[in-house]
């Protein structure tokens, strides 16, 4: 598979991620954030290690507790508390600084240098994020922001650590180990802190259905299979895909207008993705022209 459709098939699952909150708003009871996001990563994660039949070895078990801690059950339950305390455009636009997190720990973890072309477009993805869910009445809640740059920094961790750790193993397997570890760490956590939840309807096993297949099983492959081929600053920005999906699923199914300032945040958005993209396919063939002088000049 080229590059180009490594990139898009990446996008694909934040792309995904944005009807997270059109489903849990849509279709779930209200109350039981953690719970369902136990609901969401565990089967998931099960029914991957069925269809697998691969279990991390010893050796890898502390990685993949703390893989499925950063990029699960810390990242989701952070994610929860944040969208407790704030607006959901003020929660999305703190987590996005991610990217930008993202460069910092690539370089001091991965070696990668920071470009200022990538840090330039995380900046402008972050801003074109507020532009896209930014209103005038957006509150600031310190407790909201802190929990926000907590998921914020949990989910950059997770990435450039995904990328670093990588298993001889498909990633599959690697995603069926980290969903299974993050569910098993909020199992307890959801059972001390929410009552049980009420009979679920039919809606309600649907939507459960959609975020456990398709938005965590089949996306999270995707972003695993994605962290492990594209450099982890350039990936991050794909994330930025996921309110760009929420907006349009707001203004197509519930019908929410669209300022032109939310279609000049979008644009910018898109830009911004597309721009990181081309930067780290420029700094590759720059560090491959770099490998073969040097071999050649030895």
């Amino acid at each position: 598979m080229t590059r180009t459709a490594d990139i898009l098939c990446t996008a694909l699952a934040p792309a995904i991620w944005g009807s997270t909150y059109f489903v849990t708003t849509q279709y779930l009871p209200e109350g039981y954030p953690i719970t369902l996001a136990v609901l969401r990563a565990l089967p998931a994660g099960l029914l991957l290690l069925v269809l697998t039949r691969s279990l991390p070895p010893r050796a890898w078990m502390g990685r993949v507790l703390l893989l499925g801690a950063l990029n699960f059950a810390i990242f989701w339950t952070l994610l929860f508390v944040a969208a407790y305390h704030l607006p959901g455009g003020v929660a999305a636009t703190v987590t996005s600084v991610q990217a930008l997190i993202v460069l910092g720990m690539a370089r001091g973890w991965l070696g990668i240098p920071v470009r200022p072309v990538s840090v330039a477009s995380a900046i402008s993805g972050v801003i074109g994020v507020a532009l896209l869910l930014l209103g005038p009445s957006a509150a600031l809640d310190p407790v909201g922001i802190a929990a926000a740059l907590g998921a914020a920094v949990s989910m950059a961790a997770g990435t450039v650590l995904s990328r670093k750790w990588q298993p001889p193993v498909p990633a599959l397997s690697f995603t069926a180990w980290q969903l299974t570890a993050g569910g098993l760490i909020l199992l307890p956590l959801s059972l001390l802190a929410e009552p049980a939840l009420p009979p679920l309807t039919v809606t309600n096993l649907g939507g459960l259905l959609w975020l456990g297949l398709i938005g965590a099983a089949l996306t999270y492959w995707i972003w695993f299979r994605g962290v492990a081929r594209i450099e982890p600053g350039a990936v991050s920005m794909l994330g930025m895909m996921s309110p760009v999906t929420a907006v349009i699923l707001g203004w197509a199914w519930l019908g929410q207008a669209l300022s032109s300032l939310q279609i000049l945040g979008a644009a910018v958005v898109l830009g911004s993705v597309w721009v990181s993209q081309a930067a780290s396919r420029t700094g590759r063939r720059s560090g491959h022209r770099l490998a073969r002088l040097g071999a050649a000049s030895s």
